[in-house]
This record gives C-alpha cells, sequence and structure tokens, in this order.
C-alpha cells in the first residue's frame, strides 16, 4: 500500500495542506532538504532519492543519535520522507527515476546546472510525459551567468553575497551561526513551489521550470541593508549587535552574561533610565533625541554598558519587561529548549526512529487552524523505502532482486 494511500485515511484536520502532493526529492544537504522538510510537514508525500552511500549529511558528525551512525545534522532536516537508494549513472537507475518523475507533482534537486540535463532528467525532458511537474533546481549562482557551474557553498556565498561583510565586530567578518543562506534559499524555494502548484491549479494543470540559487536569496534578504545602498548610496558596515539608526539598541554585558536591550523612541529611553537608576542620562542634552544618541553612541554606551554590568541577567528582565521595553536574555541553545514559550507553542516534537529510538525534533512553526501540519514519519534509514517504493512502480520482488544484485539499488 502506497504512503498516500495510507495517509489518505487520515482525519481531514491531520492530513496537512497539501496532502496528496507528491514530491520527487533529488537534493542532499541543507538547502534541498531544508525546503522538502517544510513540504513534507504540510502533508506532501516525500521520496528521497539518495545515492548508494548517502546523502553526505548522514556521516557529519558527530554529534551522532545515541547508538547508531545517524547524525543529527541529517535527522534534523529529513523528517516525513522516505528514502530509496538508485544508482541513476546506470540504464535501469535512470528507467526508475524517470518513472518516479512521471508521478510526480514537483521535483527538486541540486545538481550543477546541466548536469540531469544530461543524463535525460532536465525539465524538457521530463516534462514530456508529465507536464504538469513543478521542476524546481536550487544551484549556488542560477543556470545562467559567468559562475553559472560553481558549486554553492553557504559560508562561501553568505561572503559573497554581502552578509558576512555586515556581520561580526568592525575587526572581524564572521558567519552565522547557522548555515542561514541554505535556510533561506529553502524558504524561498518552498514558497515558490507552493506558488507555482497554486498557478497550475489556475493554469489548465501545466507545471513550470522554477530556479532558486544561494547567491540571489542572500542578495535579496539583505533587505534594507541592500536599499540603503541602492537607494542611498550608503555602504554598509559591521556593527556586532548595534543598530545603524538606534541607540540603544544592541547587547550589553551583565554580571552573569549578557542582555540585549532596545529603546527604540524618546519615550522608551527615558523610562529605561528611570529604571536603570540613570535618569540623568535621558535629561543630559547630549541624549534627547535618538538622532543625538546615535550621534553621541560611544559616550552613551558606554555609561550604560558600566551599569548593566553591575547585576545579573535575571534582575534587568525583572524592573524593564514590567515597562514594557524591548529587553531579552542571550539564551544558550540550552535555555531556549527549556524556554516556557518554545515549550508551551510545541517546538520540541518526539518521534520513533527505527534504529535510534525515541529522539527529539524542532517542532513545526507555522500552526494551521484546520489542515494541520505534523510530523507523521520519523527520518528515514538510508534506503528504507526502496523496496516498498518500487513495489508502488510495479516492480516484483524478483525484479527488485535483480536490481540489489546488479548494483543498481541497495
Amino acid at each position: 500500500m502506497s504512503i498516500c494511500r495510507k495517509l489518505s485515511t487520515l482525519p481531514a484536520a491531520e492530513k496537512g495542506p497539501l496532502h496528496g502532493i507528491r514530491i520527487l526529492d533529488l537534493t542532499r544537504v541543507l538547502a534541498g532538504p531544508f525546503c522538502t522538510m517544510i513540504l513534507g510537514d504540510y502533508g506532501a508525500s516525500v521520496t528521497k532519492v539518495e545515492s548508494l552511500s548517502g546523502d553526505d549529511t548522514r556521516k557529519w558528525g558527530p554529534p551522532f543519535a545515541p547508538g547508531t551512525s545517524e547524525s543529527s545534522y541529517f535527522l534534523g532536516v529529513n523528517r516525513n520522507k522516505r528514502s530509496i537508494t538508485i544508482d541513476f549513472k546506470q540504464k535501469e537507475g535512470l528507467e526508475i527515476l524517470q518513472k518516479l518523475a512521471k508521478n510526480a507533482d514537483v521535483l527538486i534537486e541540486n545538481f550543477i546546472p546541466g548536469k540531469l540535463d544530461a543524463l535525460g532528467l532536465g525539465y524538457q525532458d521530463l516534462s514530456k510525459n508529465n507536464p504538469g511537474l513543478i521542476y524546481t533546481s536550487i544551484t549556488g549562482y542560477g543556470p545562467t551567468g559567468p559562475n553559472a557551474t560553481n558549486a554553492g557553498y553557504d559560508v562561501i556565498v553568505e561572503a559573497e553575497a554581502g552578509l558576512m561583510h555586515i556581520t561580526g565586530t568592525k575587526e572581524t567578518p564572521v558567519k552565522v551561526g547557522v548555515a542561514i543562506t541554505d535556510i533561506t534559499t529553502g524558504l524561498y524555494a518552498h514558497g515558490a513551489i507552493m506558488a507555482a502548484l497554486l498557478a497550475r491549479s489556475n493554469n489548465n494543470g501545466q507545471g513550470q521550470k522554477i530556479d532558486v540559487s544561494l547567491l540571489e536569496s542572500q542578495v535579496s534578504a539583505l533587505a534594507n541593508v541592500a536599499h540603503a545602498y541602492l537607494i542611498g548610496g550608503v555602504e554598509a558596515e559591521r556593527m556586532a549587535t548595534e543598530h545603524a539608526s538606534i541607540v540603544p539598541y544592541q547587547s550589553f554585558p551583565t554580571k552573569d552574561g549578557h542582555i540585549v536591550i532596545g529603546a527604540g523612541n524618546d519615550s522608551q529611553f527615558i523610562k529605561f533610565c528611570k529604571e536603570i537608576g540613570q535618569s540623568q542620562l535621558s535629561s543630559d542634552p547630549n541624549y534627547a533625541s535618538n538622532q543625538l544618541r546615535v550621534k553621541n553612541r560611544q559616550e552613551l554606551i558606554a555609561k550604560l554598558k558600566a551599569v548593566l554590568a553591575e547585576k545579573n541577567t535575571q534582575h534587568w528582565l525583572d524592573i524593564l519587561k514590567p515597562i514594557g521595553l524591548p529587553c531579552g536574555p542571550v539564551n544558550s541553545i540550552a535555555q531556549t529548549f527549556s524556554h516556557p514559550q518554545v515549550l508551551h507553542r510545541k517546538m520540541i516534537e518526539e518521534v520513533d526512529h527505527p534504529s535510534a529510538g525515541r529522539i527529539k525534533l524542532v517542532g513545526v512553526p507555522v500552526k494551521y487552524s484546520h489542515t494541520k501540519p505534523s510530523i507523521r514519519l520519523p527520518p528515514p534509514m538510508l534506503g528504507q523505502h526502496t523496496d516498498e517504493i518500487l513495489e508502488e512502480l510495479r516492480y516484483s520482488d524478483d525484479d527488485i532482486a535483480a536490481l540489489r544484485e546488479r548494483g543498481v539499488v541497495s
């Protein structure tokens, strides 16, 4: 019985908004798998095609799930998927992929531009047998242009696309703590696919090709910094946690950690100064307006740092939150996952994994009132569903055994 038929018996509220949509996932590492995980969370049936050795991230550890060789990196972005292993350099492997593509609503891949076209697995070839196919290519730099054939790596694109230039201290550019360019690209890709599915329903079932790149996604995500340059001619600079146009709006050391405080207007600044016992600062003509505070940033921040370093973070939170001042602690990951609001919003979920047992995963961040996203399947073992998927394509047991013997599948 296919996964789509199995899930068709679920109550409507548990099917998810993409229930019945079939995703063929040829992606590896992060941007693509993050995108297909979201689609899977929303109810789509995702078939993850892996080489016989598997997605590289399966081996990206430690940490691994206790007692297994399954990396936490892989487990974190591959739930709600079934895994089939195929050597599609072999003719029979290509035939399997072509059959899967013929039945898919969406195909997602992140190979170097032109590689799948050369194998007969490009959009032009596959759309002949499946005109409704939404074919999504995730690349480093796009399919055309001087850098089209360059492989895409998050940290390199962070540097090339300006993000690293504005992240870190004045002396040292740094990368963001997670592969944010990959994540951003995955988010753009998932949104583009959702829109293409809607367009298909309004266009007599006609599919289309979607191109998403790390470079273009990151350039777009420069947002106001990009337009400060494009419209105002202002080159950005690294300011650590400071804000270019608002003071104070940054992190401050405390006696036991750090706190982030944002006084976005004069009224908030006056309240802030009063609560920390520094009313003379808000009455000082040098700090009377935000414009003046920006101008005199250095001396004001030095004074505030000296005061805030005298007490623990919680002390300041206890007096600043009740007055409505934007503020929060700089939490560790352990503190984040014990945060009462994180727990209340069910951002930790547990699933039973076939080899790792009970594991915790980050929950689904988007909540629907009716067609609710959910985690229905644990991250798959390598090739866990190969036989099941081939059976759905009407391969017999003998056929599957022969394919395995010839190294087409594992």
